[in-house]
C-alpha cells in the first residue's frame, strides 16, 4: 500500500525539498490522502463497489490525459477486473476532448461551444450501471454546467442510488483535484530540479 498517492504519482521523494514543503501544509496533506482511501480503499464498499470505483477512476483519469495517473488507476483495474480495461481504453479513446463545452442562455451563450457529446461506444461490454456512469463522469469532466436533474435521472433508471450518485459524483471530482495538484507539483518539482 502507498502511504501517499499523491507523493508517488508526482515522483516526490522523502527527504527531498518537495517533500518538505508539502510538510508545511500536513493537515492538507492528510485529508487529500484521507479522501483518496474513503473513495478507493473503503472499509465497506456500500452501493458502489470497487470494481466500480476503479473502472470508473481509470476512464476519468484517462480523459485528463496524465498518463502517470492515468497509468496507476489502470493498473489498479488490472489487478480487480482485468477484462474490463480494454473496455476503458476504448472508451477514453472515444471520449477523448479537451472542454469545456456547454450551450448556455444569456448572458453566457457567447460562451457556448457545443464540442463532443461523448456517448460509451460498447455498452455490452460496461453494463448498464458502468454505462451511465462513464457517460455522466464525461458530462461534469467536459460539461460540468451542463449537469441537470435529467442527467441524475439518467444514472438513477441506470440503478444508481441517491448514495451511489453522490460517490460517483466525489469520485470524479477528487480525481479532477488529484490530477491538478499532481500537475502543479511535478512543475515545482521540474523547477526546484532546474
Amino acid at each position: 500500500m502507498i502511504n501517499d498517492v499523491i507523493d508517488h504519482l508526482a515522483g516526490i521523494r522523502p527527504g527531498s525539498r518537495l517533500d518538505k514543503l508539502r510538510d508545511l501544509r500536513p493537515a492538507a496533506r492528510e485529508h487529500a490522502q484521507r479522501g483518496f482511501d474513503a473513495l478507493f480503499t473503503p472499509d465497506e464498499e456500500g452501493e458502489v463497489t470497487l470494481v466500480e470505483r476503479d473502472t470508473v477512476a481509470a476512464f476519468v483519469a484517462g480523459l485528463h490525459r496524465d498518463a502517470v495517473v492515468a497509468g496507476f488507476y489502470a493498473d489498479r483495474l488490472a489487478e480487480l477486473a482485468p477484462g474490463l480495461l480494454k473496455a476503458v481504453e476504448t472508451e477514453v479513446e472515444a471520449g477523448a476532448t479537451t472542454g469545456p463545452y456547454g450551450v448556455y442562455p444569456a448572458p453566457l451563450a457567447a460562451e457556448s461551444d457545443e464540442g463532443l457529446r461523448y456517448r460509451v461506444r460498447n455498452p455490452d461490454q460496461l453494463g448498464v450501471r458502468l454505462t451511465a456512469a462513464f457517460e455522466h463522469a464525461h458530462l461534469l469532466v467536459f460539461r460540468p454546467r451542463e449537469a441537470s436533474g435529467q442527467a441524475l435521472e439518467a444514472l438513477a433508471a441506470a440503478g444508481w442510488s441517491p448514495t451511489g450518485v453522490v460517490t460517483l459524483s466525489q469520485l470524479v471530482a477528487f480525481l479532477a483535484f488529484q490530477v491538478r495538484v499532481v500537475g502543479g507539483l511535478r512543475l515545482l518539482n521540474a523547477e526546484v530540479a532546474a
